[in-house]
């Protein structure tokens, strides 16, 4: 296979399994659902996913060559924003703490699962303490910030004592409603495609290996993260790996040129500059294979790269993934962008 030959990714696979992992809640710190189901679509591929201390999990597709030490990882996070309960308040309100970096406006307004140490789950809705037009003249201009906002409960708990005696207690985790739509046009719009929709173009890129027999020459390893949104996802590589692409979604606005259709390859974030030869043969692989693509600078953005890279890690970096706006809050991107970010990875993984 050559680097200009796109391979038949199978397009709907990669849609359902997009709907699949949208579908499941995994802020981080809470991915134990999420990884069994990585784990039962790895197998039905044929493929075996082991795990780490932590939770990450990694496939490992050997290559056709016996050289040792050489491995190329590729990576991706499971795990999303969300909330955690911080408080819960005379009147039965729950004040929450945020896991991952957002804006607080982008979640007020939305409904939310409460998800107790016991295993229960209850519907709530995050609003403002001031939530009401008609009440509060203020409500308008009330900053939207931590100590001024809660969840509402949609249970019969007006007290602490009420909330308690549901099982809720401070340090339950609190997990967005994604309100996912897939429209027939092939756009996607959800929250949490940052980064479920990276994993998705991995497990596309696993299909194909599977159905075409095909293998690289070299080991590649595949890595699903569970901290990432916390910075610390992947700062543990094992050690026979000296290249690591991380699979994130690339952000769109200001002067940046990745579109929703596009694969984005990042030159440089918040932690620097990408390896440059990696970068480039990323960039020339697109181009030959005609895979629309954009690269661009991300100041306000950090990878699993990054926190392999400051972790201590002894690889070269480079980050791709598919174009998505409104990163962290009401995201979007199409599925072209998702079938063509892996079809990159399979360019550079038999390049």
């Amino acid at each position: 296979m050559t680097n200009t030959i796109q391979p038949d990714l199978n397009r709907d696979y990669i849609v359902e399994r997009l709907a699949e992992l949208l579908s499941t809640p995994s802020p981080s710190g809470y991915c134990m659902a999420i990884m069994k189901l990585l784990e039962a679509d790895a197998a039905k591929l044929g493929w075996t996913m082991e795990r780490t201390p932590k939770g990450n999990g990694i496939i490992t597709i050997p290559g056709t060559s016996e050289e040792s030490g050489n491995t190329l990882a590729l990576t991706a996070h499971v795990d999303t924003l969300g909330a955690m309960v911080r408080s819960i308040k005379s009147n039965g309100m729950l004040r929450f703490t945020p896991i991952g970096g957002y804006a607080m406006q982008t979640v007020e307004g939305e409904y939310c699962l409460i998800h107790t140490r016991d295993g229960r789950q209850y519907e709530g809705t995050v609003l403002s303490t001031k939530p009401s037009v008609h009440v509060y003249p203020e409500a308008r201009d009330w900053k939207r910030e931590e100590a001024n906002m809660e969840i509402r409960l949609d249970e019969d708990a007006a007290s602490k004592e009420e909330a308690e005696k549901l099982g809720i207690q401070p340090g339950d985790i609190v997990s967005w409603d994604p309100r996912t739509r897939f429209l027939a046009n092939g756009w996607i719009k959800s929250r949490h495609l940052d980064d479920k929709a990276s994993v998705a173009a991995l497990f596309g890129v696993l299909e194909w290996l599977s159905r075409s027999g095909i293998r690289p020459v070299r080991t590649v390893k595949l890595i699903f993260s569970t901290y990432e949104e916390v910075g610390h996802g992947n700062a543990y590589m094992p050690s026979d790996i000296t290249e690591l692409i991380a699979v994130d979604m690339g952000a769109i606005g200001d002067d940046l040129t990745t579109t929703e259709r596009d694969v984005s390859i990042c030159a440089k974030d918040s932690s620097g500059p990408y390896d440059y030869e990696m970068t480039s043969k990323l960039i020339e692989l697109a181009r030959k294979a005609g895979i629309k693509h954009a690269v661009d600078i991300y100041p306000q953005y950090g990878s699993d790269a990054s926190a392999a890279l400051r972790g201590g890690s002894n690889v070269r970096a480079a980050l791709i993934g598919p174009g998505v706006h409104a990163s962290h809050g009401m995201e979007r991107t199409h599925a072209d962008a998702v079938v063509n970010t892996a079809a990159l990875l399979i360019a550079y993984m038999m390049g």
